[in-house]
């Protein structure tokens, strides 16, 4: 019991001393001519040939599949524009 009673007040005071880990990436990606500010979380890729370009401070993942899912076809980091015509999606945390 004091051994449950110790880690339930570790995994407390973990909570509170935590802030908030919600990020975004700061600045704008920009999936076929689409811009999105501050962006965070999957964009669908909607036609082809598409483009995606990173203007973040965040590397973005390209996937191979829908919502994000399937094999992560390129990594755009900061600055670059990938071309694709496979891709349909894109993640970026």
């Amino acid at each position: 019991m004091a051994v449950t009673l110790g880690a339930l007040t570790a995994a407390v005071t973990l909570t509170i001393a935590v802030p908030g880990s919600a990020y975004a990436a700061e600045g704008v990606l920009i999936v076929n001519g689409n811009e999105h500010k501050d962006p965070s979380g999957c964009y669908a890729i909607d036609w082809y040939p598409s483009s995606v370009t990173n203007h973040t401070d965040a590397i973005a993942e390209v996937h191979s599949g829908p919502g994000c899912t399937g094999q992560v076809e390129w990594l755009v980091y900061p600055g670059e524009t990938y071309y694709t015509e496979t891709a349909q999606s894109v993640f970026i945390l």
